[in-house]
């Protein structure tokens, strides 16, 4: 990566075990992609509640050359991110998803539709 990880804490104090996981999730994605310029991670959590736990809110911002990748997920939305370690797999699970795509497309390995058949006969005159 040409740029450092950067970490940034919201909401949430700072943990050791926290960054280091962090640190092996966008190694895994560096060893599938080695281009990538530069990435962000924000973790943060919604104003605690006297009823509910805290659900943590992760949000990856990848820079790729030519495109970004940013995957923000909705912490109301999924309980089961009242682990932060649930919330970090799933977040890069799906940055992992995009940046597959991402690369895809850079390589051109996306399928190219033929034209329907019919379109081709009339281009033909018939």
């Amino acid at each position: 990566m040409q740029n450092p990880l950067q970490i940034t804490f919201h909401n949430v104090d700072r943990s050791d075990a926290v960054e280091q996981k962090i640190q092996e999730k966008v190694a895994q994605l560096e060893h599938f992609f080695d281009a990538i310029v530069g990435c962000h991670v924000t973790v943060e959590s919604q104003h605690r509640h006297h009823r509910k736990g805290v659900i943590y809110h992760i949000k990856i911002h990848l820079m790729l050359p030519g495109s970004d990748i940013v995957v923000g997920r909705e912490p109301e939305r999924n309980h089961a991110h009242e682990d932060i370690y649930v919330a970090i797999r799933d977040a890069f699970d799906t940055a992992k998803r995009l940046l597959e795509a991402a690369v895809r497309r850079m390589r051109r390995e996306i399928k190219n539709r033929k034209a329907p058949e019919r379109r081709l006969l009339a281009e033909r005159g018939a």
